[in-house]
């Protein structure tokens, strides 16, 4: 069963029957809004990318995105870039696997941000989606949904953080601006 979080919340990561997740895959999907012009409804293309920042304590250590597929330790892995999007409806058009057995213990948070790389806003954005979904199993947990779009070219979607002995996944859904992950820093960090 899925999760429809809306921001600020959080969900355990435990599977129904007590055990643990080995494995999860943050999925992003979207596609880009019909535009009405002179000829009719057009669209354009939208090139979002998926980022995962590895943090240390509140400092961030590794990340994976477009340029770096894998993190350092190999717990964290990308699939690829999407430069135009399109699934939107509920496949994923980028995706982040993360391996929980094999993140180092001093690794305490994963921050999920998607940014529009070429520059568009996300009024320009529709069916835009995160997930969070059982890799073992294919079972959807989790979903967070965009809505609205808006003047702003990125969004710290969600994180995954330890919570005792496991973790869990807080919807964070702050708007920002900035072409790549590193711009968003300044607004990841109040999100720790």
């Amino acid at each position: 069963m899925t999760v429809n979080l809306s921001k600020g919340q959080g969900i355990s990561l435990q599977k129904a029957d007590g055990g643990t997740l080995t494995a999860v895959r943050m999925g992003l999907g979207w596609q880009s809004a019909p535009r009405r012009g002179l000829f009719g409804s057009r669209t354009k293309e939208i090139d979002l990318d998926a980022s995962a920042v590895l943090f240390a304590d509140g400092q961030p250590v590794d990340v994976v995105f477009f340029r770096h597929l894998v993190s350092d330790d190999g717990s964290v892995r990308h699939t690829g870039d999407n430069l135009v999007g399109g699934a939107g409806k509920g496949g994923d058009d980028e995706a982040i696997l993360v391996d929980l057995q094999r993140v180092p213990v001093h690794i305490d948070q994963i921050v999920f941000t998607v940014n529009s790389f070429t520059g568009q806003t996300f009024a320009e954005v529709q069916n835009a989606f995160c997930r969070l979904v059982d890799e073992t199993t294919g079972q959807e947990l989790a979903r967070y949904t965009l809505d609205g779009g808006g003047p702003y070219t990125a969004q710290i979607m969600a994180k995954v953080h330890r919570a005792g002995a496991g973790w869990q996944m807080t919807a964070i859904g702050t708007p920002s601006n900035g072409r790549t992950f590193q711009d968003l820093m300044p607004a990841i960090l109040p999100s720790l």
